[in-house]
């Protein structure tokens, strides 16, 4: 199901069928560094973490992580979504793409709009998001999409302390 369509790109879920980009991207460094190990080595593990993940999610809480990809040529370029974590109240976005995309507007592109998507849509009045300190573009990014700084926390007792920033809609 396609979420939304920007000028250059196309926000869909996930399915079965991107499991190899999925196997790639979660291993890419930025990945790695950024969002943590998932521990998919191959194309089973990562056709069972999009089942399990992303497509679980939908059917269960209405949103999701999804699939970002060029328009023209459907390349897949990255991920954005919605996440809602047991642990949590509030709905936060994630975000990662491919180090060949990166400095070309596409995250922003995106971001801004799931972020529509969740206020015009599922009718959210906010959204948070969390990011590593050390992490300057993705702070660059969210304050440019309009979130802010609220404090630092850790998510869960055994997750590292993280930079937390809400956006609320009115």
């Amino acid at each position: 199901m396609v979420i939304n369509e920007t000028e250059r790109l196309r926000i869909r879920e996930l399915t079965e069928r991107d499991a190899a980009f999925a196997l790639h991207i979660y291993n890419t460094k930025p990945f790695l560094q950024f969002v943590g190990d998932r521990h998919i080595r191959t194309i089973e593990q990562a056709t069972q973490y999009l089942v399990d993940g992303p497509m679980k999610m939908y059917k269960e809480k209405g949103v999701g992580l999804y699939l970002v990809e060029l328009k023209a040529c459907r390349t897949p370029i990255g991920l954005c979504g919605l996440i809602k974590r047991d642990h949590l109240e509030e709905i936060d976005i994630g975000y990662g793409y491919l180090e060949t995309f990166f400095g070309k507007g596409y995250a922003f592109e995106s971001c801004q709009s799931v972020l529509a998507y969740a206020k015009e849509n599922l009718n959210l009045q906010r959204v948070i998001a969390f990011t590593n300190s050390d992490n300057a573009a993705s702070i660059k990014l969210l304050e440019r999409l309009g979130l802010r700084f609220d404090k630092v926390i850790a998510a869960t007792d055994n997750d590292p302390e993280m930079d937390f920033y809400s956006i609320d809609f009115k």
